[in-house]
């Protein structure tokens, strides 16, 4: 079992930044599919941006490729989200999610993830 512990997130005007940051409970990232995914009120979680372990490639939204940044330190065993250029459309609950280890996933679909943070919560003000 893996634990997910997101955190980073808060109120922030548009146009401004923000670095989420998801901890692992152990020695993980470098051998999974991980990615982050949002979700406001009233509408289904959305894929953010990730990178597939078995692709060995990075993929963002279109509506934040850009703005958004994904990457991760595995000596840390944490993957960060920096966020720059903020609108407030990008108001919601950002989760991060990993795969199984050596999962061949697509980390643009939420099922091919096996564990899940609690979110954090993003506000950004007009």
């Amino acid at each position: 079992q893996v634990q997910l512990v997101e955190s980073g997130g808060g109120l922030v005007q548009a146009g401004g930044s923000l670095r989420l940051s998801c901890a692992a409970s152990r020695r993980t990232f470098s051998s999974r599919t991980v990615g982050w995914f949002c979700q406001a009120p009233g509408k289904e979680r959305e894929f953010v941006a990730g990178f597939s372990w078995s692709a060995g490639s990075t993929y963002y939204a279109d509506s934040v490729k850009g703005r958004f940044t994904i990457f991760r330190d595995n000596a840390k065993n944490t993957v960060y989200l920096q966020m720059s250029s903020l609108k407030p459309e990008d108001t919601a609950v950002y989760y991060c999610a990993a795969s199984k280890l050596f999962a061949a996933s697509d980390a643009r679909r939420p099922t091919e993830y096996d564990y899940w943070g609690q979110g954090t919560q993003v506000t950004v003000s007009s």
